[in-house]
Parts: structure tokens; C-alpha cells; sequence
């Protein structure tokens, strides 16, 4: 009986001191815990987007050595990949170029195309958490380039 007894009054000393601490703490460390996994999964859309854009400016450069195909067909191309990549296309973003270059291969000068797409990823959840501390945590330009050797070019 004196065993239950100084149980039950541990148990209610537990209970008055604390009470509620481990809700404190979780309250404290939430937070913190979420900004870091919204921040992983903002930095996941960034390097998904990175990918895309590349592989779309590698698909208008293979579309722009081609025989018979102009700028508005690059630009069709990158755009339709981008598209089917999830990568939201709007208004002036991506903005797409198409330059022609000249490459040197040992002695040899190649006449090439390069396609570059610019596009501006702007964060979900990390530009509205820094506005809140006063922050410009907005956008990010992403940059992909390819260059191709012209078909038939010399």
C-alpha cells in the first residue's frame, strides 16, 4: 500500500511541473521544421525547372541546325517542351534566342547555332516567407544553353 501511495505522488508531482513542456517545445521547433521542408521542396522545383530548361534549349538547338526550320519553329519547340516539362511558360518567360556562332575545332572553324533559354522561377514559399522579415527572396533567372554544328555547314 505504501508503494501505491508513493507512486500516485510521484505521479501527480510529474504532472503539476510539467505538464504541457513537450507542447512548448513542439510549439518552438515547428516552425523552424517546416521552413526547412518547404525550403527543400522550393530548392526541388528549382533544380526540377533547371533540368527542363536545359533540355528544352538542347531540343530548339537540335531543331535549329536542322535544314528548313527557322526561329519561330526553335521557338515552338522549346515552348511545346517546356510545356509538357511543367514548367509554367507566360508572358516574356522564357525569353528564347537564337544565335548563330562560329566554333573552333582545332583548325577548324564550325559554323554553328546556339540556343539559349533565359526563364525567371519564382518561389512559392520562400519569397512569402521573407517578405514577412523584410526579404527579396523572389526570383531566380535560369539559364540554359546549347550549341550545335549546323547540318550540311562546312
Amino acid at each position: 500500500m505504501a508503494a501505491l501511495k508513493t507512486a500516485w505522488n510521484w505521479r501527480g508531482r510529474l504532472a503539476k511541473g510539467e505538464l504541457g513542456a513537450e507542447l512548448i517545445e513542439f510549439a518552438l521547433v515547428l516552425p523552424l521544421l517546416l521552413l526547412l521542408v518547404l525550403g527543400i521542396v522550393d530548392f526541388g522545383f528549382l533544380f526540377q525547372r533547371l533540368e527542363v530548361i536545359t533540355n528544352a534549349a538542347r531540343e530548339g538547338a537540335r531543331v535549329a541546325v536542322l535544314p528548313g526550320y527557322t526561329s519561330a519553329d526553335v521557338t515552338a519547340r522549346v515552348t511545346n517542351y517546356l510545356t509538357q516539362g511543367g514548367v509554367p511558360v507566360g508572358v516574356g518567360n522564357p525569353v528564347i534566342n537564337v544565335n548563330s556562332v562560329t566554333v573552333t575545332a582545332g583548325s577548324k572553324n564550325v559554323v554553328s547555332r546556339e540556343v539559349v533559354v533565359t526563364y525567371s522561377h519564382s518561389y512559392m514559399f520562400l519569397s512569402g516567407l521573407a517578405r514577412w522579415f523584410g526579404g527579396s527572396f523572389s526570383t531566380v533567372p535560369l539559364r540554359g544553353a546549347s550549341t550545335m554544328r549546323l547540318e550540311g555547314g562546312s
